[in-house]
């Protein structure tokens, strides 16, 4: 057992030998600790960094709606690990009880947050293990607690993968990077998704800064994007989130990269809310529009943005800030905690196999069909 953020990390959910687990020295999301799942309260950054001790799956499904952890890998991340908690916690040896109450922690689990879609493919990943599990509940709970372990592995290893990929597109030289929300180390197991391509970028010799969108109405770019750039010695400024449009004109803006919550078929993209104004203030300013996430964010199911869900979260987010009303006595608010950014205004989609590339209808298809006939068993096994 080693030391990560002045808590226990269970290293068995680490990557190969000399893949570093966060980069420079990042503070790690989540993470087991013995049988405790170890959440980062992102609710308290930058001010505090603390840590929920999760020991039953209540208190994760709680951590996902509260936005203590959020981030679409990151929460398919932490519905497995409260899964594995809702498995120890099954009070039966009998396997066909067992199995019936865990369908049934798995349906709640789907529930937490209807729109990122890592989460419903997270859930059925695990649930499909009792496929092929041996008969006793011992086994099928060790199976599911591993199986944690791996996705939480493999989310860093997909996302080391995307930023390398997604280095290739930033140009030689100085430049700058403008993101919306967090899609860094925060949002994920570790590394990041949009962010990655930062990391990745800067080791390779390449000179970037970074323009974060503070991302109302919780501030994830000031709170989360700016605080994990310093912390990994990258160079950020913070913009309010009207002032792209003259960000863009007079062009302080290379290239964007964000992530995603759920990407339909066609090439349509969830993303934090604010995102489909980048991508048109991009667009008419001829900047590169660039989508980073995992193959696993693509949704088979979803044919287009019409389809996606978007979640409504309360008014009091946007009438109030850090506890302070902002808003006059008596108004209400519109909280779309999501936007859908047409695929037409998407330059590529960055994933861990490469960039996708227009007719985003054939180049998602084939990337989903290849990622079906992964020669990795457990990715096979999740895609059910």
């Amino acid at each position: 057992m080693g030391k990560q953020g002045g808590k226990t990390e269970d290293k068995r959910a680490r990557p190969g030998p000399g893949q570093e687990f966060w980069p420079g020295g990042l503070t790690p999301t989540l993470y087991w600790e013995g049988d405790t799942v170890m959440i980062l309260d992102q609710r308290k950054l930058p001010e505090q960094t603390v840590f929920i001790a999760c020991q039953d799956m209540a208190r994760v499904i709680h951590c996902i709606k509260t936005l203590a952890v959020r981030g679409a890998p990151a929460i398919g991340v932490a519905a497995a690990m409260g899964l594995a908690l809702a498995a120890k916690n099954i009070a039966t040896d009998d396997p066909a009880e067992f199995i019936r109450r865990f369908i049934a922690k798995v349906d709640a689990m789907r529930e937490a947050r209807p729109t990122a879609v890592n989460l419903a493919w997270a859930c059925q990943r695990v649930l499909s293990l009792l496929t092929d599990a041996p008969p006793e509940v011992s086994a099928m709970r060790a199976l599911i607690r591993r199986e944690s372990e791996i996705m939480l592995a493999e989310d860093i290893a997909i996302n080391r993968a995307i930023g390398d990929h997604g280095a290739k597109l930033v140009p030689k030289g100085k430049s700058t990077v403008l993101t919306h929300c967090n899609a860094g180390s925060l949002a994920t197991g570790g590394y990041g998704t949009a962010l990655a391509v930062i990391y990745s970028a800067r080791q390779a010799g390449k000179e970037v800064e970074v323009i974060a969108d503070e991302t109302r109405p919780l501030m994830q770019g000031a709170r989360l994007t700016a605080w994990e750039l310093v912390q990994a010695g990258v160079p950020v400024r913070v913009a309010v989130d009207s002032a792209v449009g003259v960000i863009m004109s007079r062009g302080l803006a290379d290239l964007v990269v964000v992530g995603a919550d759920r990407i339909a078929m066609n090439g349509d993209v969830a993303n934090k809310v604010g995102t489909f104004n980048v991508a048109l203030q991009a667009a008419r300013h001829g900047v590169p529009f660039y989508v980073a996430a995992p193959l696993s964010t693509i949704d088979p199911d979803c044919p287009d943005g019409e389809h996606i869900p978007i979640e409504e979260r309360e008014a009091e987010e946007v009438t109030a800030l850090g506890g302070r009303r902002l808003a006059a006595p008596g108004a209400g608010a519109i909280n779309f905690a999501f936007d859908v950014t047409p695929h037409d205004l998407v330059t590529g989609i960055i994933t861990e196999k490469g960039v996708l590339r227009p007719p985003y209808g054939e180049s998602l298809a084939q990337a989903k069909a290849g990622e079906k006939t992964s020669e990795h068993p457990r990715m096979k096994r999740g895609n059910k």
